[in-house]
């Protein structure tokens, strides 16, 4: 089975404000299987717009990626992402 990734492209506005967004995050995704891979670090925009910010989290599968998104949980966390941030958010399946 294929697993899951959930890619973010994000710009983070109010620093302090979105400090608990990631902080939560990190108790939710274990509990989907989930584990970042890339989280913030150095980049280089080769093409295309850009934020500043990217994230990338692995997943068993797809379908632990959507459930982990759809997640009451996450759910109510990413208003707080939403309040402090602009992001681009999506999943994909890998190969």
């Amino acid at each position: 089975m294929p697993k899951g990734y959930i890619i973010g492209h994000v710009s983070v506005h109010d620093a302090d404000g979105y400090a608990p967004y990631s902080a939560i995050n990190n108790e939710i995704l274990p509990r989907f299987g989930g584990r970042f891979l890339a989280r913030g670090g150095t980049s280089k925009l080769l093409e295309g717009g850009e934020h500043p910010r990217h994230v990338i989290i692995e997943f068993p599968s797809y379908e632990d990626a959507l459930a982990f998104y759809n997640s009451p949980e996450y759910q109510d966390n990413l208003k707080t992402r939403q309040a402090n941030a602009d992001s681009v958010i999506m999943v994909v399946e890998g190969v």
